[in-house]
């Protein structure tokens, strides 16, 4: 396997598309290159958003919060983005995620939650994310939070001889992932 990093910054945007059409416009990170092939490491422009649903958890006599299902995500879009658009914030349906428009406020701790997001480190412990609330609404009787991660959204995507963007399928990025993370390694050093 060869590895030919190079850094780049401040390039121009790249546009990465999904399956259904919709593109999420990045900034190139890095590119380096693996087997031959292009690769990148992508942070969107707008601010990437997730929306999570209170449910009742029976163990431990609270509420919880849900990941929504894509599928859902098209019955609870007007209702958010009206929400949002509250805050001065506009709501996309963009490739990968969904993101918001506008200016985000600075986090506070009052604002701010850590949810474990199912994966274990190498030393036991479950991995855990940040996120900050941005508005919360109901739909069928159902309370739902709109939130932005609190560290960047970074992505990693093929890059085609055409200078399109692609998402890296889990089951390659799985097959890559040591060797993308050595080379970022080897850059950032």
């Amino acid at each position: 396997m060869t590895s030919d990093s190079e850094y780049v910054q401040d390039g121009p945007p790249i546009s990465l598309k999904d399956d259904s059409g919709r593109t999420l416009v990045c900034q190139v990170e890095q590119t380096f290159e693996i087997e031959g092939k292009q690769y990148a490491l992508l942070l969107p422009f707008d601010t990437p958003v997730e929306i999570f649903s209170w449910e009742e958890d029976e163990d431990n006599n609270g509420d919880s919060l849900v990941d929504v299902d894509e599928r859902d995500i098209d019955q609870l879009f007007p209702t958010a983005r009206a929400v949002l658009a509250e805050h001065d914030l506009t709501l996309q349906r963009s490739a990968v995620t969904l993101t918001v428009v506008g200016t985000i406020p600075e986090p506070d701790d009052e604002e701010c939650f850590t949810l474990e997001i199912g994966e274990v480190d190498s030393q036991g412990e479950p991995d855990t994310e940040e996120f900050q609330t941005l508005a919360t609404f109901f739909h069928k009787d159902i309370e739902y939070t709109v939130c932005t991660p609190v560290d960047p959204l970074l992505l990693f995507a093929q890059i085609s001889d055409a200078g399109d963007a692609r998402m890296i399928p889990p089951e390659e990025f799985e097959r890559l992932r040591s060797e993308i993370e050595s080379t970022i390694f080897d850059v950032l050093e």
